[in-house]
C-alpha cells in the first residue's frame, strides 16, 4: 500500500519511507528494518525521518523490547476507499519538474 496522495510531493527517500510505515501501519517498524527497506544510506534515513517527525507524519513509539516508528493515521489511505487510479496530468507534471 501506498501512502496518500497529499503526502507524496516530498523527497523521495521520505516517500519510500512513507511506504513502507504504510504496508506495516499496526505493527511499525524499526529504524533497522526501515534500512532494509529504502535504499538509501543511514545518514539519509536519518534526516527523512527527523523532517517527517517534524511535521507530524510519524511517531516513535518506545515499548518494552524495541523502538518502532508508526506513521501518522491521516497518512494511511482507507482500505475501504476506491484504489487511486492512474497519475492525473497535473500530478505527471509535477512529479516530473519536481514541484
Amino acid at each position: 500500500m501506498r501512502a496518500r496522495r497529499e503526502f507524496r510531493n516530498r523527497r523521495d527517500v521520505e516517500v519510500d519511507l512513507l511506504d513502507a510505515l504504510v504496508d506495516r501501519a499496526e505493527e511499525g517498524m524499526t529504524v533497522f528494518e526501515l534500512r532494509a527497506a529504502v535504499d538509501a544510506d543511514i545518514d539519509t534515513i536519518e534526516e527523512a525521518l527527523s523532517a517527517l517527525k517534524s511535521d507530524g507524519l510519524i511517531s516513535v513509539d518506545s515499548g518494552e523490547d524495541r523502538v518502532v516508528i508508526l506513521p501518522a493515521d491521516r497518512v494511511v489511505p482507507d482500505p475501504t476507499a476506491e484504489p487511486e487510479g492512474e497519475q492525473s496530468f497535473i500530478d505527471a507534471v509535477r512529479e516530473k519538474f519536481g514541484l
